[in-house]
């Protein structure tokens, strides 16, 4: 079992970035936790965490009491969160669109959407490479503009870390931000 400070240690950095902006006062849901590096990751920074997938075994074996967990199959027909509402979401590295519209709408006001993951093209750095679970170009900001999400930031980049691959990043506000971050500038 993998300890807290690698987990967290492990938390992506488009993640690590914008986790500043959602709101404290809510509930932020770590869509697709898998091995729950992001819910360990918002967990210490003081939020209070839904972790849901189909195993979550890893999750509850942390014993953070900031972080709640729900098992379910994402891919069902029935939308398992139907009358949701968060204070922030995250998903990284998990693409399904037939569930995908349901994000904004569980998004409180100024609650804010933090997405990364695989885009078209990453097929020739390994998996996946199956363009359903790719992101087309510019699908993230078509996704936000459909929805009335503010974009805060977008790339469509290649990455070598952790490892090669070709992703989308998106982070999105419902409305107003409420929280404000100062410019990083890197150099």
């Amino acid at each position: 079992m993998p300890n807290a400070h690698d987990v967290i240690a492990n938390a992506s950095s488009w993640v690590k970035r914008f986790t500043p902006l959602i709101p404290k006062d809510g509930i932020v849901l770590d869509f697709a936790c898998g091995s729950g590096r992001h819910s360990a990751y918002l967990a210490n920074a003081g939020y209070q965490v839904l972790a849901v997938d189909q195993d979550i075994s890893v999750v509850q074996s942390m014993n953070n009491p900031l972080i709640s967990s729900a098992c379910f199959d994402l891919e069902q027909e029935k939308w398992p969160l139907m009358g949701s509402d968060f204070s922030g979401i995250v998903v990284t590295n998990y693409l399904y669109r037939p569930h995908l519209d349901q994000l904004p709408k569980m998004l409180v006001e100024g609650g804010v959407l933090i997405y990364e993951t695989f885009a078209l093209g990453n097929g020739d750095f390994g998996k996946p490479s199956n363009p359903n679970f790719l992101l087309n170009p510019g699908e993230l900001l078509a996704f936000a503009s459909r929805h009335g999400l503010r974009v805060v930031a977008y790339e469509d980049i290649y990455v070598d870390q952790p490892k090669p691959a070709m992703v989308q990043r998106l982070c999105a506000v419902k409305g107003e931000l409420k929280q404000r971050i100062p410019l990083q500038f890197q150099g």
